[in-house]
């Protein structure tokens, strides 16, 4: 009867609990977002034209409008030319794009090993990066900058900002690859042109049924590989005994055979007595 009265007693409260914790059997579980005191707020969005997004910190590259483009800058009608004729040449009344030219030339000048440099992976020349693997680091950067200032202007061209986030994953891949195989060289470029490296986070390992049973194999095989060895060598140590004393016997021939035919011999005495010597091993 005891028994029974207890019974019903642990029913009870079961009921009780679930009724008020609202079908959760134990009160030590969190029912709702507000009992687990966390206050979550949304992080602000990094606008793509931040320094924090692309890890561009800026560079001091003095071009003014006043300055001739790098085709008339040598031109030697233009010593004598007057003044209006030399303002028509300058950058002010040409395309922009001979002012990008001229920004990246100096850009290129901060990274190039020597004067002549247009092949190593931070000064590669603009026409190599179209088919080259490796992007120009330098031409990328200043790609960057130019398009940045583009979008600040428009903001509302797609296509660029496109371009604009292509070109920052392609220079992020390009310095972990200069990272990867000469960080000196990683250090150095980031340094000229005042760079912050920010590589992506690692996607977290997924733990797959198939990829645990080919490790398993993989484990067994290579088991399996060094029993066998193992099974080998001690076949082979047992055959060094008899391969000892008969390399002796070969050698004390030769240079038997080499002093009756009245030639220098080429096996020593020291030679015989090694080999004697590791077959007595052998047979302990």
């Amino acid at each position: 009867m005891n028994i029974i009265i207890i019974n019903c007693k642990q029913m009870m409260r079961i009921a009780t609990s679930l009724l008020t914790n609202g079908g959760n059997l134990s009160r030590k579980y969190a029912t709702t977002v507000a009992d687990y005191k966390i206050t979550w707020v949304r992080p602000e969005k990094v606008s793509y034209l931040s320094s924090e997004k692309s890890g561009d910190q800026g560079l001091e590259i003095d071009v003014k409008s006043s300055d001739f483009a790098k085709i008339y800058k040598e031109l030697p009608e233009l010593k004598n030319a007057s003044d209006i004729v030399k303002k028509i040449f300058t950058l002010q009344f040409l395309p922009r794009k001979e002012t990008i030219n001229i920004r990246r030339d100096k850009i290129l000048e901060l990274v190039q090993r020597h004067r002549l440099d247009q092949n190593s992976p931070e000064a590669i020349s603009k026409y190599l990066t179209l088919s080259c693997f490796y992007f120009s680091v330098a031409i990328m950067t200043n790609d960057i900058h130019q398009l940045q200032e583009y979008l600040t202007k428009y903001p509302k061209n797609t296509k660029m900002k496109v371009k604009l986030l292509e070109t920052i994953a392609k220079r992020r891949k390009m310095l972990k690859y200069l990272r990867q195989w000469d960080y000196r060289r990683f250090e150095w470029i980031l340094e000229k042109l005042n760079l912050v490296y920010k590589p992506l986070p690692e996607l977290p390992y997924q733990v797959t049924r198939k990829d645990s049973l080919r490790r398993l194999t993989e484990k067994h095989c290579n088991e399996f590989v060094q029993e066998k060895l193992d099974i080998y060598k001690k076949e082979l140590k047992k055959l060094q005994k008899d391969f000892y004393i008969e390399k002796a016997e070969k050698l004390a021939f030769i240079r038997e055979e080499e002093i009756a035919c009245g030639l220098q011999p080429s096996v020593s005495e020291e030679d015989i007595a090694y080999t004697k010597q590791k077959a007595k091993e052998c047979q302990t």
